[in-house]
């Protein structure tokens, strides 16, 4: 079933009209019905503000005219005036309290969106003892009932909110929201809409200050169209928006995707199907390693009006999205996605779970499972009987961004940064930044990126260095082991390993690499092929690693190598030696039994010989303990 406030309102307006144009009046004033009747042809028209002044006349005219308080009500709450909606629906109560029992359901509803969360809980809970209520009725009422409840009890226990107005570097009369950052937080992107037109716009941090917004891109930008409801990948070289009306589209609203070029962007191209249809696909939030986007749709197959489903990315495209399932969606609307970077926590506004009325902020956590756990209301100040959508995260998962029309900003939407209390926040992350370049030129280089949890032996990010600048960024959670390739034809790859485990993640992790051209003689280290102690059997997080040593070998084929093994200075050197050519020979064996062709590998053990460090401690020796590749031909 789907069901939106705005199909419950105007189901519950219309028959309010007519019925209060076919029963006999509660008044005999002549200059009051005339103007009651007025107003219906004015609400006929939908000339709302015209029916409000002959409303308002009518009842001057008779204070006690009953279905004139009533139908004034509607009105006004059609126009969100919900404080002096209350007033009159109230003053039907007091008038005759039978009048219509449908006036405790939008007098409760009224009360909610206005904060007044006692009298909304008694007046609903009048309404749900009639009997013969429709079914959409009496669970939309039980829904408002329990947003009543949660509203009581959440501002009974407020948790820790300041918000701050971003100011007028990003904030203007009109509206901006559905703010994202980059990882290192150095840009900010944004919603603005003006006459009803929406663009981006952006603003650069500089020396720990944001800079006055300035209009994102004419390549995405365009005067005709809205452009909206973005996310930015974490280094920012991607962005994945929301098209409407565009003519290469395939529905109302489409998600697209930009690439930066330099300071620029390249022109933006549609996701096309199956991520798209002729329907309403919207907000794409993108995981940290680019890999799954999560988005708002109104396709068949949900559990509501809007809904959030999720896509992944396979070797032919996007694949066919999934519904985020009842821990998520309700028969009401889900929006605003916000997947962390952690890729387990998950943020989303909805005016379907408990909340404080209209839309609220929620967070839902990754079970052990893999499945979504039932979100969690960020609670009251955070959420308001307003609307809160649009939160997003810093990468260190510290600060929020979010949009708010009810904190008296500088005009509509402003949107405002705050500290996150800590049992709200994800799991912390941080960044690793780093340059490629030729190790000859040291000009920048162009490569691919390939970072791999090493306990859960696989990739976690995959990119390629800019062209202009040969840097990388990539958000990694912290407490774990990493692996590191950078391939390029033509040259070596580059084998690392680094470890997040204690580090601090207010501080990026930096890398710089040197890339060597394939010449005879080049030497790697393949520092991501594990063994245990004294044994040869290749432990199974070396598979990523040696996957991109056959990878090189097929890009290569007139490439021919010596693996060789070697090790530190403690035992018998007679062990040493035989221990050094068994793991030499266990990578040899690997590739033969991949396809490689044995003609172009030879392997052999050095045993301690050749350290690359002193063995004077364990970190020394450790680096001595190694296996490496060495061009013998090409």
């Amino acid at each position: 079933m789907r069901l939106t406030y705005l199909f419950v309102l105007i189901l519950w307006f219309l028959p309010v009209c007519v019925f209060a144009q076919q029963r006999r009046y509660s008044t005999t004033d002549k200059d009051a019905i005339k103007n009651y009747v007025l107003a219906g042809e004015s609400i006929d028209e939908h000339l709302y503000e015209d029916a409000i002044a002959q409303l308002e006349k009518a009842v001057n005219d008779d204070g006690k005219f009953v279905e004139a308080h009533a139908l004034l009500a509607d009105v006004l709450r059609l126009r969100r005036q919900n404080k002096a909606a209350i007033e009159h629906y109230l003053k039907v109560i007091a008038l005759e309290p039978e009048h219509n029992r449908a006036i405790y359901l939008r007098v409760g509803e009224a009360e909610i969106t206005d904060g007044q969360y006692a009298p909304a809980k008694q007046h609903l809970e009048k309404y749900i003892t009639y009997p013969n209520l429709t079914a959409p009725n009496e669970a939309f009422a039980r829904k408002l009932l329990r947003d009543c409840e949660f509203s009581i009890e959440a501002l009974q226990h407020p948790v820790p909110f300041i918000p701050i107005n971003m100011g007028p570097e990003i904030n203007t009369e009109f509206d901006e929201y559905l703010p994202v950052a980059t990882a290192d937080e150095a840009t900010l992107i944004f919603t603005r809409k003006i006459n009803n037109n929406e663009d981006f716009y952006k603003s650069d941090k500089l020396a720990g200050k944001w800079k006055k917004s300035v209009y994102l891109s004419d390549a995405i930008n365009t005067p005709t169209f809205n452009e909206g409801a973005q996310s930015i990948s974490q280094d920012g070289k991607y962005l994945f928006f929301t098209g409407c009306n565009r003519p290469d589209g395939q529905g109302r609203c489409d998600i697209y995707i930009a690439q930066k070029k330099g300071e620029g962007w390249g022109k933006p191209f549609s996701l096309s199907s199956p991520l798209n249809t002729p329907g309403w696909e919207a907000q794409p939030s993108i995981s940290a390693d680019g890999r799954t986007i999560y988005f708002v749709s109104n396709r068949k197959g949900g559990y509501g009006g809007y809904d959030i489903w999720r896509s992944t990315l396979t070797d032919k495209g996007w694949g066919d999205p999934v519904n985020m399932g009842p821990n998520i969606n309700t028969i009401y609307d889900e929006q605003s996605p916000f997947i962390h970077p952690d890729d387990s926590t998950f943020y989303f506004c909805s005016n379907g779970w408990p909340g404080m009325g209209n839309k609220d902020l929620f967070i839902s956590r990754l079970a052990k499972d893999g499945k979504w756990q039932k979100p969690v209301n960020l609670g009251s100040p955070i959420n308001s009987s307003g609307d809160e959508n649009g939160l997003t995260l810093t990468a260190n998962g510290a600060y929020a961004f979010f949009a708010s029309d009810n904190l008296k900003g500088f005009g509509g939407y402003d949107i405002y940064t705050f500290e996150l209390p800590l049992n709200l926040r994800p799991n912390i992350v941080t960044y690793v930044k780093g340059d490629i370049k030729d190790i000859k030129t040291r000009q920048p280089l162009e490569a691919i990126i390939e970072i791999i949890d090493l306990e859960k032996n696989m990739p976690v990010y995959q990119d390629y260095s800019s062209e202009e600048l040969g840097e990388f960024l990539a958000t990694l959670a912290t407490g774990k082991n990493y692996g590191l390739n950078i391939s390029r034809q033509g040259y070596l790859f580059y084998s690392d390993n680094f470890s997040l485990i204690g580090h601090t993640p207010k501080t990026a992790y930096n890398i710089s690499v040197l890339l060597s051209p394939i010449e005879v003689g080049g030497k790697v280290i393949l520092k991501n092929i594990f063994f245990d102690t004294n044994k040869f059997d290749i432990k199974s997080e070396s598979k990523a690693e040696l996957q991109k040593l056959i990878e090189f070998l097929t890009l290569n084929p007139a490439v021919r190598i010596e693996i060789s093994g070697y090790t530190d200075d403690i035992g018998n050197d007679q062990a040493n030696q035989l221990l050094s050519e068994n793991r030499a020979k266990s990578v040899y064996t690997y590739l033969t039994g991949s396809n490689i062709n044995p003609t172009r590998l030879v392997y052999k053990g050095y045993g301690k010989t050749e350290p690359i460090a002193p063995n004077t401690s364990d970190d020394s020796r450790s680096k001595n303990r190694r296996t490496e590749f060495k061009i013998i031909a090409k």
